[in-house]
């Protein structure tokens, strides 16, 4: 039946038609919804569009889907939605896997093996060991060596000793000295007069050496001879004078400490720390004591030092120390709260009346 052939044939290029348009219409939407997505990143309002992990999953579906992926897109490289595909692969067949071997040291060991070899400049790598072993560790000597080496410390041999090291071993004979400059009302208007003064690094006594507008050869070796004198001389038993390299600190002065029994120690250039409670003094005087006042004349500047010397020693009490005073503890009253002033409110403590 030649009539029915041709029907089905119809039908046939008919069904073939619909499904091209519909397949058509389906690349459209698609299309359209790639181009969307594009808009909806640029309009992020960056100059290079950072794409989350939704946006490369949609790239990925769009590569399967469209087939005219690559003139659709226009802000993602074909090569870039391959290689998140391929990553994606990767991912789907990653396990996470035991380490095998021996499980890495803890930090705590780690910092422990540090700080023995920095407190310690003489320990070798079995040294370590065995005292490592002695409170519950076992480490292999390769390992210390390893974390001494991740950690810039060298072998035992030429390991140099610790400023920390050396100040406990001399403690009770070592003091410590420094300038420090304060602008005085004179006649002459502003001065600077520069204040030199010698702190014992075990008790923390503070000692004014003197004040001068001009610290030259002269002053200096008077006050290392103060210094040094046999019977109230302030370094009398200190074998070790730790001083930075001011220039006011002349020859002649460190010779005349030699001289008497007393070591110069220089510190390291720009180290403030290597002569720390020196500093800290400074700091203190300056911030709770000078900074606060209007000083007139040399004879003003040696009673704010004063002062607070004797502030510092019986009234303020030291964090080094357990927050205790200088000189002796304070006694503990049971009356009222009293407050004791100096340099006219300046410095204040506060204590209970007996």
């Amino acid at each position: 039946m030649p009539g029915y052939h041709g029907a089905i044939d119809a039908f046939s290029i008919l069904l073939s038609l619909a499904r091209a348009l519909l397949r058509s219409r389906q690349q459209l939407l698609l299309e359209n919804m790639a181009l969307r997505q594009q808009v909806a990143v640029l309009r992020r309002g960056v100059k290079r569009p950072k794409l989350n992990d939704q946006d490369r999953i949609f790239w990925i579906t769009m590569l399967r889907l469209l087939d005219t992926w690559r003139e659709a897109l226009h802000i993602v490289q074909p090569d870039t939605i391959i290689r998140w595909h391929r990553k994606l692969i990767a991912m789907k067949w990653t396990y996470e896997t035991k380490r095998v071997g021996r499980p890495g040291l803890m930090k705590a060991i780690k910092a422990l093996i540090v700080r023995m070899a920095t407190d310690n400049s003489n320990w070798g790598y079995c040294r370590i060991q065995g005292e490592l072993k002695g409170i519950g560790h076992t480490v292999a000597p390769t390992t210390i060596a390893n974390v001494l080496k991740e950690n810039g410390i060298k072998p035992a041999p030429d390991r140099p000793s610790s400023w920390r090291t050396f100040l406990k071993a001399h403690w009770g004979q070592i003091a410590a000295t420094d300038f420090f400059s304060a602008e005085v009302w004179t006649p002459r208007g502003l001065t600077t007069f520069y204040v030199l003064f010698i702190i014992d690094l075990k008790t923390r006594r503070a000692h004014l050496a003197g004040i001068t507008t001009n610290p030259d050869e002269a002053f200096m070796a008077q006050i290392a001879r103060n210094l040094t004198d046999a019977f109230d001389g302030f370094l009398t038993g200190h074998r070790i004078l730790i001083l930075d390299r001011d220039g006011k600190f002349t020859p002649g002065f460190k010779r005349t400490l030699k001289d008497a029994g007393t070591a110069s120690i220089l510190t390291p250039r720009q180290a403030p720390n290597c002569n720390a409670y020196a500093e800290r003094f400074v700091l203190s005087i300056k911030s709770e004591c000078l900074n606060r006042m209007m000083i007139f004349g040399e004879v003003g500047l040696r009673r704010a030092v004063t002062g607070f010397i004797e502030h510092d020693h019986v009234e303020r009490p030291h964090q080094g120390l357990g927050n205790e005073v200088i000189d002796g503890q304070t006694s503990v009253g049971h009356g009222d709260v009293k407050c004791t002033e100096r340099l006219g409110g300046i410095l204040k403590h506060y204590h209970r009346a007996a």
